[in-house]
């Protein structure tokens, strides 16, 4: 019998765990770097992990979009603000402004070229 999968790649359980971990390490580093864009505290950083996974994994599914800010051009760095913006007010400790949200997706979008693995 052959196995299907790639060499290198994911997928289940331990694909969730990496996507969750780079998240949560992106979303620190956007938050130190963005203006209007804040998570206070750990438990922040990790609860807005959860939320903007479960609703991006959720936007591909419904709607058959990347969800990532350089994903599918302008349609999915649109999607990648919103996602942002809506995860504030599922997420105590997390402030996103407009302008913060459109700020981060392009720190993300850059982070997410330069870290391996998918994140938002």
């Amino acid at each position: 019998m052959e196995n299907k999968e790639k060499k290198g790649t994911f997928s289940g359980i331990p694909s969730i765990i990496i996507r969750f971990v780079i998240t949560s390490i992106i979303l620190a580093i956007t938050s130190f770097l963005t203006p209007g864009f804040v998570l206070v505290g750990l438990r922040s950083i990790i609860l807005a992990s959860v939320v903007i996974c479960l609703i991006d994994y959720l936007v591909e599914k419904l709607m058959k979009v990347d969800a990532s800010p350089f994903g599918k051009g302008i349609k999915g760095f649109v999607i990648a603000v919103i996602i942002l913006y809506i995860a504030q007010f599922l997420v105590p400790g997390m402030r996103v402004s407009i302008i913060g949200a459109i700020l981060a997706s392009i720190v993300i979008g850059i982070l997410d070229a330069v870290i391996p693995g998918r994140s938002i």
